[in-house]
């Protein structure tokens, strides 16, 4: 059961040593810790629960359950928010859900509620962000535009993959995490510099904001290959059915960037009318 991703081996450790030893980490599945064998009324230890290993149709359940949820906040987030308070809500959510999602992905064990709360708040992220563009900013059909393209994209990538035209090898892992972690460092002293009154371009809607964001939109539509690769590991190892809401969430969080990638995207365009 070898894998290159030190997270999901680290997982598939502990799901092996759940079905080897019948332990489970404390409070996990409402179970003793490791070392604590299952009480029976005789005294004698019990055969351990069955734990169900998680399948690509959970992921697939959980993943438009977390999508219809991130729909449905930011719908509501989009009729109750008013205009003026648009910006303050979209730099709130922005800043909770980073902070939410970084949790999530470095915790080692699935958090179903705190994903839940993490696409709640992506949802008004998202309608925030939607409504400055669609209503405040004018630009007439933008969203739907955005939404039909993510989805192409994100079908798109699945298509590749499942026909192995893009392989999910440790280089290829390597890379797309490196690219990922280098744009969002660039992204981050970005906004950093332009508190500072300091303009570099990156998104003022000229050339370099166009080239940057195709650059973003590549590289968020490469992370799903790693999300796919990721679930066909977890599958293949066995991992407990509650971690198709971590496997969730990583496809959740590529969606929402590459949505909103592309709606600046898009944005560019129609300002040039």
């Amino acid at each position: 059961m070898k894998t290159s991703n030190p997270v999901l081996a680290r997982l598939g450790q502990a799901a092996e040593r759940e079905r080897a030893s019948g332990y489970a980490p404390a409070g996990a599945y409402g179970q003793p810790g490791y070392g604590q064998p299952y009480p029976t009324d005789a005294g004698y230890p019990a055969a351990p629960p069955t734990v169900q290993p998680m399948s690509i149709d959970d992921v697939v359940v959980k993943t438009v359950t977390l999508l219809g949820i991130t729909g449905l906040s930011a719908a509501l987030a989009w009729v109750l928010v008013p205009d003026a308070l648009v910006g303050a809500a979209w730099i709130g959510a922005a800043v909770v859900g980073l902070v939410l999602g970084l949790v999530i992905s470095f915790m080692r064990i699935a958090n179903p509620a705190l994903v839940v709360t993490y696409a709640v708040v992506e949802g008004v992220f998202v309608g925030m962000v939607s409504k400055f563009f669609e209503s405040i900013a004018g630009y007439d059909g933008i969203v739907l535009q955005a939404v039909i393209a993510t989805f192409g994209v994100f079908f798109l990538m699945a298509g590749l993959y499942k026909a192995k035209v893009i392989r999910a090898t440790p280089k290829f892992i390597r890379g797309v995490i490196a690219a990922t972690v280098g744009i969002f460092a660039v992204i981050l002293i970005n906004f950093v510099l332009t508190l500072f009154g300091i303009e570099t371009g990156l998104r003022s809607g000229g050339p370099i904001a166009i080239g940057f964001s195709l650059i973003c939109i590549v590289i968020a539509s490469l992370s799903f290959i790693l999300s796919f690769h990721e679930v066909e590991e977890g599958v293949r190892m066995g991992l407990p059915r509650k971690y198709s809401w971590t496997a969730a969430f990583g496809i959740l969080v590529s969606l929402v960037w590459l949505y909103i990638e592309i709606l600046r995207l898009l944005s560019y365009f129609q300002g040039d009318d």
